[in-house]
């Protein structure tokens, strides 16, 4: 087991997160928001599969404490023919990677951690944007809450793909079985989770009940679009927004909405503005007291957002955040 410490630049809470998480339906997670982040997921590799428990420290004045995660990874499933039978259980409980002979480095993984928590961009300028007072009513909400990712643009990709056209709730179990049946089982923290299956993993899977032929065709480009590296987190944020959002749709399955969900959510993209994404539109028209009309208004949203560089994926998410509790209580 490895440890990693991170040091958060601006306003930071676990906790937040956690409790974020509890309320996402893709997360598929539980947990308590003042103890221990528990992760397991498929490491940027491609093959390898980690398994983290991540901590804040508390501090007297109020700042963002250090954040701490003990990790370790397990080295990749061999590829076989899964015909609809669940990944070998001696394959499956393989010992961890040693990071000595030169398997997955630790750096690696510190990066994918400090990605899926937003804690790779630095957020000391984020308070001044407090000037806005819509902002300043959200940051007020919910306090240190960065936009907790997907594991990986491949993870975001895949719920696109099992969620088309189906219920979240209903996305998220088959997500789930998936990962019990054919992902890696780790111990985090005492418990016991599956991460979802790794690229290679998935590509071999046949049969996927509640998904439909075409759909488990296109989990499988799209975890041949992963081995190629065209799901690269550090690539995709590299690239200009318009470019990446271009080649992300040449993806199979992949329309405007889902891209802009790989690109932010997936590759933690801090800077987008999403111009297929009607419940933010929404949330941004109510948040400014605009009429109904206001929300088919892209150019006027997108003017209003600009206000939010270079944050505007973190506002953006505070506010569907902010919009799933006003729903949840008016329900």
């Amino acid at each position: 087991m490895t440890a990693v410490s991170l040091t958060p630049a601006g306003p930071f809470s676990l906790a937040a997160g956690v409790r974020f998480l509890e309320d996402f339906t893709p997360a598929c997670y539980s947990g308590t928001a003042h103890e221990v982040l528990r992760l397991a997921f498929p490491a940027d590799d491609g093959h390898s599969t980690v398994a983290a428990a991540v901590r804040q420290e508390e501090t007297a004045d109020g700042a963002a404490g250090t954040v701490r995660a003990e990790f370790t990874v397990h080295p990749g499933v061999p590829d076989g023919d899964l015909d609809g039978s669940p990944a070998d259980p001696a394959s499956a409980g393989a010992g961890p990677v040693s990071t000595e002979s030169g398997s997955w480095p630790d750096e690696a993984v510190r990066a994918q951690l400090a990605r899926i928590l937003s804690l790779d961009v630095d957020g000391s300028g984020f308070p001044a944007l407090a000037a806005d007072p819509v902002v300043a009513g959200l940051m007020a909400e919910f306090p240190g809450l960065r936009p907790v990712c997907f594991h990986s643009p491949y993870e975001a990709a895949v719920w696109a793909v099992i969620g088309h056209r189906i219920r979240m709730t209903q996305a998220a179990a088959i997500k789930a079985r998936l990962a019990e049946r054919y992902g890696r089982a780790v111990q985090v923290a005492g418990r016991t989770l599956h991460a979802f299956p790794t690229p290679p993993v998935l590509r071999a899977i046949t049969r996927i009940p509640g998904l439909t032929e075409v759909k488990i065709e296109r989990l499988h480009a799209l975890a041949e679009a992963a081995d190629a590296g065209e799901l690269d987190a550090a690539r995709l944020r590299a690239t200009p927004v318009d470019d990446a959002l271009t080649a992300l749709r040449t993806l199979p399955g992949i329309g405007p909405f889902s891209a802009e969900l790989i690109l932010i959510r997936g590759a933690g993209h801090p800077d987008v503005f999403p111009h297929h994404e009607p419940r933010l539109h929404a949330a941004i028209a109510t948040a400014y007291g605009l009429d109904e009309t206001a929300c088919g208004d892209i150019g006027r949203l997108a003017g209003i957002a600009d206000g939010w560089r270079p944050y505007r994926s973190w506002i953006g998410l505070l506010l569907r955040a902010r919009a799933e509790r006003i729903g949840r209580h008016a329900s």
